[in-house]
């Protein structure tokens, strides 16, 4: 695991989330920006009741597909 998929859920969807698991959390440590919101894009199950979702990435972020 690792903490590329760093996002940042936006406040309004952030209560709707399961908590995240230990090896999640200890994931986020490793993760630049870390904010109380953050979490790992691969870890959140979507749901109906994430319709709408708002993620942010972090300022820190890099896109290394170019273009």
């Amino acid at each position: 695991a690792c903490s590329t998929c760093h996002v940042i859920v936006d406040t309004a969807f952030s209560t709707r989330l399961a908590s995240p698991s230990q090896e999640e959390d200890e994931m986020l440590d490793l993760a630049w920006g870390l904010t109380p919101n953050s979490r790992l894009g691969c870890q959140i199950v979507l749901t109906d009741a994430l319709d709408g979702l708002i993620v942010r990435l972090p300022a820190e972020t890099t896109n290394h597909l170019g273009g």
